[in-house]
């Protein structure tokens, strides 16, 4: 604690023994390696050393002229007196500052770290402190030079362990250092790109990264670096500049390998254009093909022909050996029509057993139905598949163009038309399209023309079935159906002019005008019913594949004011046989909006069911074929009780189409079928009919078998 100097030596009196011990502690001052100063409270300096003359550069006599504050900087000054004034009052040993804020001033006005000791000192019943300075600048610089050792060991520490290639240059490009992962993805040691420019490994046609690095830090690019073995590697790169004290200092290229990602890049895009199990173009690759050589064929008055190959009895081989066998069929086939074929021509699976082939160089019909007959020779040949030797016949349709179609899918349309005709003749044979095979399709055309303007003329209306919760017996829902009188007062059934409008792309016209109505429909039913109505209403696979049908759902919901809930839009199984990603892209976007998926018809498409799983979908409509003899049993009714029961284990609701009596609704409501429709609760009705109509007849539904 404080130290008091008193006359301490035997019996001499007391000023005589303070001026010794004054006189002591002069020596002992004068004898420390430290500037020692000594403070009284008011912040006069009274005593001072020798090395507080060097620190300071000021004189004994001046600095005893001066108060302490007068050593440190100005910007200090202020909180020094508060600090000293508060020592004072509580007076203790202490040490202060390591070179973070405390600093002396030299009398040439240069500033200088140190640090102090403090020591309360009592003189004359006068207190002192007395203090001892070190200036801590060469200290400080050693730390600061080894702390800077430590950061750059870290950071090279740091670069040496990072998976990523890192390369430094200088402005120009000049290569300065490489990390070891550089080293591995090159193949160069580090002394050998020391010096060498950056673009003697980097494909690239910017010679100064440095223009990439001004810019954006340089961001990220994909480039090509040059391996020491001459192998190029694709690597992702980024371009960070190097800050100096004049600007910037240099680049650093950071990069990482991604070949792999490439190779699985290109496997996608191979993947999306070509078929998984021969490798032959798909239907994607095969339409990309023929718009462009429909588009040379416009320019140069040369044809297209295409012929679309169908393998006679192929399901036979897969019910009776295996699809394992099948599969290995249509790969045998798809080599030996490759192998045929010339190397300008195209071969394509489209799906199934089905092969188009497009014929390039002469189209001379005597010329074409040569390579023809080659075709089908070929095909003929046994194929030993698995150990069974097997003999395959073929139906080829040949259609060309400008006369069988100008666009990819009237040609194969018609190539479609004219090999069904040749399997209806004689297999192992082939057809050029006539057209002749096109009497059904002229009444499509013609039908197609009236139906064109029946929309403009108003002729089409908007009736609705309702849907029946089989439970609780009242309407839940509707379904949506288009109907034609024409002017003169005649019915056109839709099963004529629904196809019509499919295979001449009116039905996105009619879909849209159909849902646009129903929409309006249904949110004034539900009014006057007093419930929110479920609206169900068809969609054709043309209008899922097109591009603006989204929009046309997303505005008629938003000009009509339903809610999406309260829309189904019922889909029939094939549109499950198009493109899988395709199909879910859409179906995603559908129910984002927050409208159902139906699937028509359930039961009468194809044979697989594996789309169930895969698809999202909330209903399957149980075919009315099935629903006809369900009373009776047998076949239909143990149809009906799996769908069942297969659709409610995938949380899906089930619809039963063509209810039409008592004993059916009964049948369904054993099986816990959700909901029916049928004649046994109405016909499809106008809007203002139907309302009428259901009003007075639920309760009659549960109990009664008169409408």
């Amino acid at each position: 604690m404080m130290s008091r100097l008193r006359a301490a030596r035997g019996k001499s009196s007391g000023s005589s023994a303070t001026a010794d011990d004054s006189m002591m502690l002069r020596q002992v001052i004068e004898a420390t390696p430290n500037a020692m100063v000594m403070v009284d409270s008011r912040g006069r300096i009274t005593l001072v050393n020798q090395q507080m003359e060097i620190l300071f550069g000021h004189s004994r006599a001046d600095l005893l002229e001066m108060t302490v504050e007068r050593l440190i900087p100005d910007r200090f000054r202020e909180r020094h007196v508060g600090f000293r004034d508060g020592f004072f009052q509580r007076p203790d040993t202490r040490s202060m500052g390591a070179g973070r804020d405390l600093f002396g001033r030299h009398a040439s006005g240069r500033e200088f770290p140190i640090e102090i000791g403090l020591n309360p000192i009592l003189i004359n019943e006068e207190h002192h402190v007395l203090a001892s300075i070190i200036d801590i600048s060469e200290r400080l610089q050693i730390q600061a030079t080894e702390s800077a050792r430590t950061a750059d060991r870290l950071r090279a520490s740091i670069l040496a362990s990072l998976p990523f290639s890192i390369i430094a240059s200088e402005p120009d490009g000049t290569i300065v250092t490489a990390n070891p992962a550089a080293e591995r993805l090159l193949g160069f040691d580090r002394d050998e790109l020391i010096g060498s420019p950056i673009s003697a490994v980097r494909t690239d046609t910017t010679d100064l990264p440095l223009v990439d690095a001004r810019t954006d830090g340089g961001g990220e690019r994909e480039v090509d670096y040059h391996r020491k073995d001459g192998r190029t590697i694709p690597v992702n790169e980024s371009i960070a500049p190097i800050d100096g004290e004049d600007g910037i200092a240099g680049v650093l290229s950071v990069a990482y390998d991604i070949t792999q990602r490439r190779e699985a890049e290109a496997f996608i895009r191979h993947m999306a254009d070509y078929d998984f199990l021969t490798d032959l173009p798909n239907r994607s690759k095969l339409f990309e093909r023929l718009d462009e050589d429909l588009r040379t064929a416009a320019r140069t008055g040369v044809g297209v022909t295409v012929g679309l190959i169908d393998l006679d009895h192929f399901k036979r081989v897969n019910d009776s050996l295996g699809h394992h066998v099948g599969d290995e069929l249509l790969v045998e086939m798809a080599a030996r029509l490759s192998a045929v074929m010339h190397p300008s021509d195209l071969v394509a699976r489209v799906g199934g057993d089905e092969f188009v082939l497009v014929f390039t160089g002469s189209q001379d019909p005597a010329r074409l139905g040569k390579r023809i007959d080659e075709v089908l020779s070929v095909v003929l040949e046994p194929v030993i598949c698995f150990g069974h030797e097997l003999v395959v016949t073929a139906s080829m349709g040949v259609a060309r163009s400008p006369e069988a179609g100008q666009d990819p899918a009237t040609l194969l349309k018609h190539a479609d038309t004219a090999m069904y005709h040749a399997k209806s003749s004689a297999r192992n044979s082939y057809r050029w399209f006539e057209g002749s095979m096109l009497d059904e399709t002229n009444d499509k055309l013609e039908m197609a023309s009236a139906l064109r303007h029946a929309l403009t003329r108003r002729e089409l209306s908007v009736v609705y079935q309702p849907q029946v919760c089989l439970l609780e017996g009242h309407v839940i829902g509707v379904e949506a159906l288009a109907r034609w009188r024409t002017a003169d007062g005649h019915s056109i059934s839709p099963d004529r002019f629904i196809p019509a409008a499919e295979d001449n792309g009116l039905i996105i016209q009619l879909g849209e005008w159909v849902l646009r109505r129903a929409c309006e429909d249904v949110v004034e039913m539900s009014a006057k019913a007093g419930v929110p109505l479920r609206l169900a209403v068809n969609v054709s696979p043309r209008q899922f594949q097109d591009r603006g049908w989204l929009d046309v759902v997303r505005r008629a919901l938003a000009d009509s004011g339903l809610p999406p809930e309260q829309l189904e839009l019922e889909i029939t199984e094939g549109i499950f046989m198009e493109d899988p990603r395709e199909v879910v892209d859409v179906m995603d976007t559908v129910r984002s909006l927050g409208v159902g998926i139906v699937v028509d018809d359930f039961g009468t498409g194809f044979s697989s069911l594996a789309y169930l799983s895969r698809f999202t979908i909330d209903k399957l409509k149980i075919d009315r074929s099935f629903v006809a003899d369900l009373a009776a049993g047998g076949t239909d009714a143990a149809i009906v009780d799996t769908i069942i029961l297969m659709a409610h284990a995938l949380g899906m609701t089930v619809v039963a189409e063509g209810v039409e009596t008592l004993a059916q609704q009964e049948y369904l409501q054993a099986r816990s079928c959700d909901v029916g429709q049928g004649f046994r609760y109405s016909a499809a009705l106008p809007p203002e009919e139907l309302i009428e109509h259901i009003g007075g007849s639920e309760a009659s539904w549960r109990a009664s078998d008169d409408l």
